[in-house]
This record gives structure tokens, sequence and C-alpha cells, in this order.
């Protein structure tokens, strides 16, 4: 007999207990399949797949899984026809099920006859903590840290259906019978003791969590503030001797680390000997709690307060991998698993405005407890909203709230009566230093701040390879003091907020001797705040023009053109898009004594010697315009505009070209044959444009696939006729090419043994577990040969123009971009997301 309102004999392992396998390598995920000699074994997940995910309120969503972390509890997903993907936190929904039925092996690869065929369904009974009791049967089953995985017979062939239940979503789960039912059957016990015994396992989980002492870690706050006032008496010890006196290591490993470590001060000391394989983190830990006394806290079961959650936003928790415990005397007193890591710390304390005393977390305990602790917080306070509608007879919160109450908090910072952050506090200027500075480690291209109305945090984002991510939140106090600290490194009008303003940061030299200057765009947004923008520009020098992604037929026609005496040769694209990288590489390639080389340049971005650089400022009347008429008058034998912005630089652009000078210059457009008509509808005369124009060079930058976890395998056939048929496509049916002399020619440029590959990366530690890692330009060179010139002297349009170029030799982006594929530089997703 069972009582499904007691708790089940056999309740699942609590989360983080990993049987004593922590500090292992981890291994790829792969989803699991039924634990039965019948199914396949697991594989490494590569691609997507279909699913359906519940959400909190019941909802059924259909979408694209693109990959899944049990680690750290995030799924990327995909709607369709979007292209962009998504993060699912588990503590967003309540069940994902992948849409595709898992077959059993074929009969000739199972063991018939041997008993290990069989696969038996058994019962499965779940008690949810927000939802409906969830009963079926399941073939096996796999239980993690992060949630369980049921196996849901679909028909009698043994297919079956993989379903995933995050953790945070179970009360109980029943699979098969329960300990108490079997043994009542054998008659090995009565049922009044199954019963007697459920009692009293069920009293010890209404016990008080502080009520239930454990020998070594703490569980209460009561305990919490001896442990920190017996810690603030013991004498200070060093990590590398607390881990010597322990047998951990000895002097010359610690000798070694310590060498290792001048050269990255980011790095801990503890954490630079897990990496090196000489310590467990079971032995920095130990270190930590018995030489140098940190209270070891058992998130599992202490109950964190509200007041502390609330200090510190759920993002900013999650990203740092801290759990706010409680509130003392002022100071914040939180768990992590290192807390020797001052920097974590630091912004622990700026973003929750108070002092922070760290305390240690049980390994592996961090992300659970988190999940839990703030889903339970966004529930009160929903529960506290719905109350309050109910009572003023108002209308009830929206559904979403609860989501936006959980990465919130209940409490933004300071209170209304507590003064805002000075744009002079040394806090302030520290973090926005170190964010400057760890952006500039990272590879970010930008900068995004952006100010929230009322109590909202302010946000801010980092832009790395093309793709937006979250950085950090900041309490709402800090957002006049953060957009003012700004303005007065650029020397900006602070008082002003009406009206955007544009500015610049000389951020001085950093680590490796490379200046770093920041252009700044603060804008004006509802409710009288002002977002701010920051691009940073690393003064470097110029990448060599073999290495900047050419195809080599489009490098020996940009060598060709750029080597001329007179011409003009433009590169084009969006923002952002890498135009001057490309002109700076051409311009070193020609940049000899014997050339006279001048640049207007807004801002200068790459410095190189030999080149006389100038700086344009409209607001003193000092334009792109008046440079190219001051050029003119310095004896110039090539000339790099910027960009042409208006008609009046394309006139004298073209001009210039005209008089024996090589005039390099960029443009916003989307092709190169696009380029010739925008520049036409400026009020260009066709001819002398047509006979100063040398080629058009357009370019996108794509993301590049990690090459530290980069895969290849053989292509199927229907990936290769996708491909084919992409390349294809542009063509007239006139001067389209055969497709067999294509495949030839790929076969010979990128196959391997003469087969073609297909390359994925499924995601590592250098890349974030993206897969992608840098970018890589694709590039449309449109040369102007006889018959182009002609074209464009009778004002034909782009259509026109790109039938002719590709009937030349040229290949448009997508056609570039699909060589790259197939060379593993890039993914087709990534080509298509970019181009037309």
């Amino acid at each position: 007999m069972s009582d499904l309102s007691l708790p089940p004999l056999n309740l699942l392992p609590l989360p983080g207990d990993d049987g004593g396998r922590a500090g292992a390598p981890e291994e790829p995920f792969g989803w699991p399949t039924p634990p039965l000699a019948t199914y396949p074994a697991p594989v490494p997940w590569q691609g997507s797949a279909p699913c359906e995910i519940e959400g909190l309120n019941g909802s059924v969503m259909r979408v694209r899984l693109i990959s899944f972390d049990p680690g750290t509890g995030v799924a990327q997903i995909q709607s369709p026809p979007a292209r962009t993907t998504m993060p699912l936190r588990f503590a967003q929904f309540r069940r994902l099920a992948l849409s595709t039925p898992l077959e059993p092996l074929p009969p000739d690869f199972q063991d018939t006859g041997t008993g290990l065929d069989v696969r038996p369904a058994v019962p499965y009974h779940l008690r949810l903590r927000a939802g409906p009791e969830v009963r079926g049967t399941t073939v096996g089953h796999v239980d993690v840290p992060a949630g369980l995985f049921l196996f849901e017979p679909v028909d009698e062939s043994g297919a079956v259906r993989r379903v995933f239940y995050p953790r945070h979503t179970l009360e109980a789960a029943e699979v098969g019978e329960l300990l108490g039912q079997v043994l009542v059957a054998q008659h090995a016990v009565s049922s009044t003791e199954v019963e007697m015994t459920a009692r009293e396992q069920q009293d010890l989980r209404n016990r008080r969590v502080g009520d239930i002492l454990v020998s070594r870690d703490v569980v209460s706050a009561d305990q919490l503030e001896v442990a920190i006032a017996q810690q603030a008496k013991m004498p200070m010890v060093r990590m590398g001797e607390a881990l010597i006196a322990l047998g951990y290591i000895n002097e010359s490993q610690l000798s070694e680390a310590l060498a290792q470590q001048r050269t990255d001060r980011s790095v801990p000391l503890g954490e630079l000997l897990v990496r090196k394989g000489l310590i467990t983190r079971e032995h920095l830990q130990t270190a930590l709690a018995r030489k140098m006394g940190y209270p070891v806290v058992d998130l599992l079961q202490f109950t964190p307060e509200t007041d502390a959650l609330a200090r510190v936003p759920y993002a900013v928790a999650r990203r740092l991998q801290i759990m706010p415990l409680m509130l003392r005397g002022g100071r914040l007193v939180v768990a992590l698993e290192d807390p020797s890591r001052a920097k974590e710390i630091d912004e622990v304390e700026f973003a929750a405005a108070c002092k922070v005393v760290p305390a240690l977390a049980t390994p592996g305990s961090l992300t659970t407890a988190l999940d839990s602790a703030y889903q339970k917080m966004g529930a009160e306070v929903w529960a506290s909203k719905v109350a309050q509608a109910e009572a003023s007879d108002g209308e009830l919160p929206d559904a979403n709230e609860l989501l936006a109450s959980l990465e919130q908090g209940t409490d933004d910072g300071p209170h209304d009566d507590e003064p805002s952050i000075e744009q002079s506090d040394n806090s302030l200027v520290r973090l926005l230093n170190q964010m400057i500075l760890e952006a500039q480690s990272q590879g970010v291209s930008d900068i995004h701040i952006e100010c929230q109305p009322g109590r909202e945090k302010v946000r801010i984002r980092f832009r790395r390879d093309g793709v937006l991510k979250p950085y950090l939140e900041l309490p709402h106090t800090y957002r006049s003091a953060l957009i003012a600290r700004i303005k007065i490194m650029c020397d900006l009008d602070i008082s002003e907020r009406r009206k955007p303003q544009d500015g610049k940061i000389a951020f001085g030299k950093y680590h490796n001797g490379s200046r770093l200057e920041l252009r700044v765009a603060t804008i004006p947004t509802t409710g009288g705040l002002e977002d701010a923008v920051m691009r940073l520009l690393a003064s470097a020098r110029p990448m060599p023009l073999d290495d900047i992604g050419l195809s080599p037929s489009n490098l020996g026609q940009i060598k060709e053109m750029v080597q001329r005496p007179y011409g003009m040769f433009l590169c084009v694209g969006p923002t952002g898009s890498g135009k001057t990288t490309t002109l700076h590489s051409a311009m070193g390639y020609i940049n000899v004594p014997e050339r006279k080389i001048w640049t207007a340049e807004d801002p200068i971005e790459i410095t190189q010697p030999g080149l006389r650089q100038v700086q344009v400022n409209p607001k003193i009347d000092w334009t792109f315009a008046k440079a190219l008429r001051a050029f003119l008058r310095a004896d110039p034998d090539v000339i790099m505009v910027g960009e042409i912005r208006d008609g009046e630089t394309a006139t004298m652009a073209v001009e210039s070209s005209l008089t024996g000078h090589l005039v390099l210059s960029t443009l916003h457009t989307n092709s190169a044959p696009e380029t010739v008509t925008r520049l036409l509808d400026m009020g260009m005369d066709p001819f002398n444009f047509a006979d100063s124009l040398l080629g058009v060079l357009a370019q996108r930058l794509v993301r590049r696939i990690c090459g530290s976890c980069k895969t290849r395998h053989e292509a199927k056939q229907a990936e290769i006729d996708e491909l084919l048929a992409d390349y294809l496509h542009a063509f007239s049916p006139e001067n389209r090419p055969d497709p067999y002399d294509v495949l030839g020619s790929w076969a010979a440029r990128f196959g391997v043994e003469g087969k073609l590959m297909h390359t994925h990366a499924p995601g590592c530690d250098k890349c974030g577990g993206t897969g992608f890692r840098g970018r890589a330009g694709i590039h449309e060179l449109m040369a102007v040969s006889r018959r182009v010139r002609t074209l464009i002297q009778t004002g034909a349009r782009a259509e026109e123009l790109q039938k002719t170029a590709l009937g030349e030799g040229m290949r448009t982006l997508r056609q570039d971009g699909i060589e790259k594929v197939l060379a593993g530089i890039t993914t087709i997703g990534e080509v298509r997301a970019t181009t037309n």
C-alpha cells in the first residue's frame, strides 16, 4: 500500500550528488537512451532536433533544440523562421520532449535469445512542484543532477519518445514499483511497518532545515554567524602555505605555479593548481575550510534570506556563481566555491552596494540552489502582487511578471530614500575601468549600456563576434552616475540629456602595450533616461593582405588594382563588416617609400608607419570633402577617404582619381553592383565615374568555427546537393556552369581524398560553448572590365551589372561564403544569415 502524499522510498538523488566523481573531466553531452542493450548508446549532441517545450503555465511550444547543457542548466532553442537562437534556462520550463522517436537497434544487433532483447515498460508517477501529477510508462530512466530523463513507448516496434523533466520541477518521482511495495509482496515486511517508516521520513522532511544539523556543513543562519566569527579570529594563511601544510603540493610545484601566475593575475592560485592537475577541487575546498577557516555551507539545506537575494540580481549571481545567504551588520554573506576569487567578490560588492563576506559552497550545488532560491523568491513576489490586486479589486498582474520577478528580484538595491551613487564613487570608477579592460581581453567590439525606467536594473551587454550577450546588471540607482561618468571620460556635456552626443575616450595603454580608444554615443530614451554605446577601437597594425581571407582569384585582382597609378577602388558593406581593415591591408601592401599616402578617417582605428593620417571633425567643418581638397595640394600618390557620405565627397573622389591619384574609400551598400547605381543616384557623371572606377569589393563578416573543438566528417549527398543548388542560383541560364564542373572544382580545392567534408564544432571552454570563435570575411569583387564600363556609362541596372560580372568570373557574397563553408571556416547558417 502506498500513500502518494508521503515521500517515496526510492527518492531521486540529491542534486549535486556526483557519486564522488567531482573534479573528473566533463564529457561531451549525449542525450541519454534507455539503459538496455536493445537501444543504441548515447552519442555526443550535434546539429539540432525538433522538440516541444511545456512552459511553467502548461502552454506547449514547438521549436528546434540547438544545444542542451545540463552542466549550466541552459538549452539553446530556435523558433523558425527566426535564425537566431535563444537561451532557455531549465528553471523556465516544466518539460522538454524530442519530437523524433528513438528507434531500437535492428534485430541483427540485438542479443535475441539471451534475455537482453527485452524492453520492459514500467510505470512512473511524478509530482510536480507547480502543475498536475504526471503518470505514464517508461522503458528505463536516467537520473542526473539536472533532472530526470524518461523514455515513453510510442508503438509496439519499441520506438520511444525521449522526455526530460528539470530537477526544479520535481517534488517527488516514482519509477517502477516502490521498495515498500516490493518488500510487502515478498512478505519481508508488513504494510503497517512501511507506513510507519514513510511517516517518519515525512516528519524529517517537514522539520525546519535549521533544526537538522549535519556533522560538518553549515545549514542555518545561526551556525553561519558563529562560523564567520570564528574565522575572523583565525591567523591569516596563504593558499600555497595551506596546500603545502596538508601535503597536497610541494615547494617546487608551488614555485612553478606562482611563476606562471605572474603572467596572468586573473586566475587565482587555487584555480591554477586545479587546471594544472596538481590538486582536485576537493583538495582546494579542504584547504580553504581547514587552514583558512572558511565556513562550508550546505546550500541544498540552507534557506537564504530574501533581503540577501534581492541585493544581487539573478543574472549577476548566476554568471559569477555566487549565492547570497544573509545580511548582517550591513554586510552581505555569500557562498561560492572559491572565496579567493577577489575579482568576483569586488563585482558582487559593487552590485550589492555593501561589503561582502565570503563562505564556501558545497561542490556542485550552486546552480541548483541558485535556481531554486530565486524562483521561490519570484513566486513570493507574484503571490504578493496577486493578493494586493485582489484586495484592491484591481487588475491582476500579467503572468509574464512571474518570470520578470525571478530575473529582477524584489528589490533593485537601495530604497528610494537612499541616495543615488555619485559619478565620482571609487567603486563605480573601478567597475567601469574593469569592464572596459575585460571587454578588450574578450575581443568585444561594442559595449551597450541600457537604462530602464522605474526601478528596473541597468543592463550591460557585450557584442562579441557580432552577437550581443548579457554581461552585467546594476541597480537602478547607478544609472545616472554611470552615464555621467562616461560623459566625463569623453568630455561631453553631462547636463544635456535631451539630445544625442558623440565623443571619444582615450583609455591609454593596456597589458600588451597597444593603445585603446573608445568611440562613445549617448542617446536619450523614454522616461528622461539615456543609453550609451561604446565601440572599442584598439590602435593596431594592419593585417597583411594575404591574411584577410580573400580567395586566390580575388586576392590577385585586388593586388593588381591597388598597384595602378590612378583610379578608384571601393570597399562596401554595412557598419562593422571590416571595410577599414581591408583598405588598410591594401595600403600596407603598397606602402613603400616611393609613395605618399594620405588618409582621412573618422576615427583613426588602425595606424601604420609611412601613412599621413588625418582625423576629420565635422563639428569644426573639417569634413571628408575638405580633407580631400587639402590632400590634392599636398602632392599625394594615394588617397584613402574613410567614407563617401554625400555627393560632394563622391565628386571629389572621382575628380581626384581622374587627375592621376589612386583613391580608396568605403560606402554603405549591400553588394558590388548596387554600389554603382547608388553613386550614380548621387549625381555622378556616368562617363567620368566609369573611367575612374577600378573595382568594387563588397564584404561581410561571419563567425568562424572554433578551431579547438572543430570536427569533420564526410558530407552527406543531401548536404552537397543543397550547397550546389544555392551556389548555382545566382547564375542566369545562359552563363550557368555545369554542376559536375563545379563539384569537380570543389573536390579538388576543398576535398579530402576527393571527398567533400562537413565541419561542425559542438562547443568548448575556449569558445564559450558556442562552437564559434573569431570572425572571417566573405567577399564579392566586381572588377570593371570594358563590358562593365559600357554598362555603367549607359546607366544599366544592378541586375544587368551582376549578370555580366558573373559571366566574367565574379562570385557573389553567398557563393564565396559557400566555398568557405566547404573549406571548414564557417557554417552555411552563418552565411545565409548575413547574405541575401
